[in-house]
Formats: structure tokens, sequence, C-alpha cells
């Protein structure tokens, strides 16, 4: 099934000018195109399906800082400001509370990366707490289980996937933007070699800066543009179970299982980092390149089958201006949830805590997660191709910090003092001999 998903109306036309085209309706495209408009400009945001239906909506929904990539770091830390100000400012609701992230393990390893992580986290400002014993204990008291130690991150949260990227899209549209949905884009044109317009399949519309923050679906694209883009998805499944664990706490990471509290008081459970890889001509192309990734995770990535490629999203194909594109034969990823692994993560959950027994299973789906390399995303304007700026590959970390990333790229667009160096991100890192190296805090 689907993700659950707030739904908005599309405006009523296709504008024949902008002065920017955000291409993509994801978490990070909503927020781009809100703090575009915030400062007077005028935004068309396109999206081929609905606003937020792809991973937007299908992640845990947890803004954390604790144990970010040195790199991603200030960005995170500068989104959980941005997740309140938007709900003072707008009026919108997206569900984000800073409920604070608990983590608990009997792993000595684990335990000491986490150690290790929080002298950077706190020298960097995080408020990160180690637990003993005991204090992992009181915390994870509903699990009845002793645990070596943990971690607690009090101002991190989680806001709500179903919630977030509508209500975003509603607070732009307030502004003056427009949005179009059940339009995919096609194509650019250029003139003089610079953007001149973005193509979709219900018309062009006229402008010189396009953002695309196109998902799983920005390699596939940046290919029609001659434009060399590594990432790779995988799948991975979650699901639900009915409310009335009220003794729970809001979120907890263990090694075997995640569990987060929904807004409608059930909770999702994951297991961290279980995939399955599904094979597309795209993989196989960059293959070479994720291998030390998935080197790294092979304990838990499984193969898949042939879903991916019947999907289109990572096509090696060329397509036409003036026909229909494989993003409008699959409107939205909506890839089979891994039977396996809902049974896995279930009874892990049930014999991780006990009170979740008393509680049904509600749903499951599936998400295409998509990767670089290293793990952090690609944002930046494209070299040679001026007036695109990508932003893309957020490797399942773009939920959280997407209003530290949108207020980022919209800096970039504007010609603004940006809210934080941008030069670690650039897409422009791919291209040289250091594209795999993974950042140290």
């Amino acid at each position: 099934m689907r993700a659950p998903l707030n739904q908005i109306e599309s405006s009523p036309a296709l504008p024949d000018t902008a002065d920017v085209v955000v291409i993509g309706g994801g978490i990070v495209g909503v927020f781009t195109a809100y703090y575009l408009a915030r400062r007077g400009i005028q935004v068309a945001l396109i999206e081929k399906g609905r606003i937020g239906a792809e991973q937007s909506s299908r992640n845990w929904g947890w803004c954390r800082q604790q144990n970010r990539d040195a790199r991603e770091l200030p960005m995170a830390t500068l989104a959980l400001s941005l997740w309140e100000q938007f709900a003072a400012e707008s009026g919108e609701d997206t569900g984000f509370s800073r409920c604070g992230l608990l983590y608990l393990s009997n792993d000595d390893a684990e335990l000491d990366g986490w150690a290790r992580w929080g002298e950077f986290g706190r020298s960097a400002g995080v408020d990160t707490q180690m637990l003993s014993a005991a204090e992992a204990a009181r915390h994870g008291q509903v699990t009845g289980k002793p645990w070596k130690g943990g971690v607690f991150s009090p101002t991190d949260g989680t806001a709500d996937p179903s919630r977030a990227a509508p209500a975003v899209a509603r607070a732009f549209m307030k502004l003056g933007g427009t949005v179009h949905q059940g339009c995919a884009a096609r194509g650019i044109e250029r003139e003089g070699g610079k953007l001149s317009a973005v193509v979709t399949e219900k018309g062009t519309i006229r402008t010189r800066t396009a953002v695309l923050s196109g998902g799983a679906w920005a390699s596939s694209f940046c290919r029609q543009l001659g434009i060399r883009f590594p990432q790779a998805t995988i799948r991975q499944t979650v699901m639900t179970v009915s409310p009335g664990a009220t003794e729970l706490p809001a979120t907890l990471h263990t090694k075997g299982v995640s569990l987060t509290r929904r807004s409608d008081g059930g909770y999702l459970l994951s297991v961290s980092g279980r995939a399955r890889v599904d094979p597309t001509p795209q993989f196989l192309r960059f293959s070479p390149q994720f291998l030390p990734m998935f080197a790294r995770r092979w304990r838990s990535l499984s193969p898949g089958g042939l879903e991916g490629w019947r999907s289109g999203h990572e096509s090696l194909a060329r397509w036409q201006l003036d026909q229909p594109t494989p993003m409008e034969r699959m409107r939205i990823l909506d890839p089979t949830p891994d039977a396996a692994t809902v049974r896995l993560t279930h009874a892990r959950a049930l014999a991780l805590v006990p009170a979740l027994k008393e509680r049904s299973v509600t749903a499951s789906w599936a998400g295409y997660v998509d990767s670089t390399p290293d793990g952090v995303p690609g944002i930046g304007e494209v070299t040679g191709v001026p007036g695109l700026v990508l932003a893309a590959g957020f490797s399942g970390h773009g939920f959280g910090i997407g209003p530290g990333a949108g207020h980022l790229i919209a800096d970039i667009v504007s010609g603004a003092p940006p809210i934080v160096d941008p030069s670690p991100y650039h897409p422009d890192r791919f291209q040289h001999s250091s594209w795999g190296k993974v950042a140290e805090f």
C-alpha cells in the first residue's frame, strides 16, 4: 500500500514564465520553493505525481543531529530550528516536535562509536548524552531488559511524513507560488549554453533557473543532459501498528529494531539499514562507485528482484521532449514491501517491547532510498549547465534536514549569503578521485 499522505489541490494553470522552476515536490523541493517565495521570487513547483508521495512520506520522520556525518551536521542543526520557525511563521502543522531520540545498546563497539561521535557532537554544540547502564535501563524500562548503555539526544525530534511536504506546499502557495501535480518535467531548453526553459508534459515554462530535486529520478534526468551523477537506490520496508501503547517513548533505536510514534498514536517499526538491492541499468553502471558502501553494509543488504528495473527510475534510456517519459509511466514509486522484512521487524519489535503484543499490524510499505557513493547529497549549480541547480542524493537523510537544505538551495539560487558552507555538497566532487571518501568527524 502507499504510505499515508495528506493531499493538496494543484494550481489551476501552468505559468508561461517563472523566475525559478523547482522540479520535484518532495520535502527538499517544497522547502526550496517556500524559501524562494518568501524572498519575493516567483516559483513554479512541478511534480510528476503527488506532493510528498515518494520517499518524503515513507521515512521514519526523524529530524536528528545525533550521529550525523560531519558535513551534514551544520545543516541538521539549523534544520531543527527551521522546522520550529516554519510552524510559527506559516501556521501550518508538520507534526514537528523535539521529543528527543533514544538509542540503547548492548554492543560495546556500537557504544564506543556513539561515545566518539558524542565528543565531536558536543564540540559542535550538540546536546548528546551518553547513558550509563542504569540510565539506559531507566530510559528503556518498557523493554524490561538490561542495557549496557545508550544515548539520548533531547533536542532532536520527529516530524510527520504524512503531513510535512503537503503543509509546506500549502504555505508556499499562500505566498503566491504555484504547484503543478501530475506534471512531469521532460527536460530543459538552452540558449547560449544557459538554461532558458523547463519542458513539461503540459507545456514549457520559460525560466533562467531550475532546481532539480528529483529524488530517486535525479540521476536518470541528469543523464538526458549529459551530466554524470552517480546515484543508486535501495528498497527499504517499514510497518505500522495500531495506537494504544501509551507507555512507550516517542522514539527508540536498537540494533535489532527501531520504533517511532506516529501522529495517530500508533508506531512505525523498522530495522535500520535492512534493505533489498533491486538491480537496475543505472545500478550496474555505477556499481563500482558504490561497492565500498555496499561492502560496509553487506550484513543488512539482500538481493532484490526486477521491480526496480521495471519502475524506470534508474533507466539508461534517452527520451524525447515531445514523447511520454518513464516518469509519466510511473507517477509514484510505490514498491512492494518485503514480506520477510515485515515478519522479522514485527517479531523483533514484540521481543523488544512486550506491550506491542496487544497492538495490531495496520500497514506496511516500501520506498526507494536514493544514495550517493559517500552518503552525502549533491547540492549546487551543475557545471556545464548554467542555471541548473542539483539537489539530490540525500541518502535517507533528506526528510530531517529538508528545511536546512531548502534554505541553502534558496540561498544559492538567490545569491544570498549561504546558511551553511555549500562547498562540501557540490556535485563536482563526484568527478574527482576522492568521490568515495566518507568524512570522519
